[in-house]
């Protein structure tokens, strides 16, 4: 994507009600929306986010199935889930957000017991080990997730990276939390969760065009 085009989307993001885009200090200095999402989508209903979601893909086909629920994109890269909000404003999607910020700030985004369930859909691996604080499901991460999540509250992780998988499951059953599902590739199993088999990226559609297997593990942290 040429320079001209990010430049495009970040200015046609400024204009879109369904984007937030703080700074750094906003984020970690009081942010305006943090304990009062309801506000912002003017109801109670449960809130789903969906991390580094790209384009936002996920976000807008969960946001399409289920009308009474909130959902909330997040993702540094707002040219990437421009796509997505605008998609979103296209089709009347007012159960749909996008937040441009860094991962590791969630908690300054949302007060605790603020979210209902949590998606990771193909994130960065991060395979070498002095990578592995970058890792969405590393401990620290998960500390963050438990702190916004209400009780009860699950994780969805769906990845093509077999080691991804193998790091998360191995790091849960260690942790002795509660793994709901886990599989290696889902699409082979005739008892997979709709939500997963029926919502597809872009790049997932890829994948599964070339017979590599898509992973997925949904859990709750104890």
């Amino acid at each position: 994507m040429g320079s001209k085009n990010k430049l495009k989307r970040f200015n046609e993001n400024e204009t879109f009600g369904n984007v937030i885009q703080p700074t750094r200090e906003e984020m970690t200095t009081n942010f305006k929306w943090k304990g009062k999402w309801s506000s912002f989508f003017k109801n109670e209903n449960p809130i789903t986010l969906e991390l580094g979601c790209g384009k936002g893909e996920y976000t807008i086909d969960l946001a399409r199935k289920y009308p009474d629920r909130n959902f909330i994109g997040i993702d540094i890269k707002g040219a990437r889930f421009w796509r997505g909000a605008k998609t979103a404003l296209e089709e009347g999607l007012n159960n749909v957000a996008f937040l441009r910020t860094q991962i590791e700030l969630v908690e300054y985004a949302f007060a605790a017991q603020e979210i209902d369930e949590i998606w990771i859909t193909f994130p960065d691996p991060q395979i070498k080990y002095k990578r592995t604080k970058h890792r969405m499901t590393n401990p620290d991460f998960l500390a963050s997730y438990k702190n916004i999540l209400v009780e009860g509250g699950c994780v969805n992780l769906k990845t093509d990276s077999e080691f991804m998988h193998g790091y998360t499951l191995g790091l849960l059953q260690g942790r002795g939390e509660e793994i709901l599902y886990a599989h290696h590739d889902v699409y082979k199993n005739t008892e997979a969760p709709e939500e997963v088999i029926g919502t597809q990226t872009f790049y997932e559609k890829q994948y599964l065009e070339k017979n590599k297997a898509i992973t997925y593990i949904k859990f709750r942290l104890r």
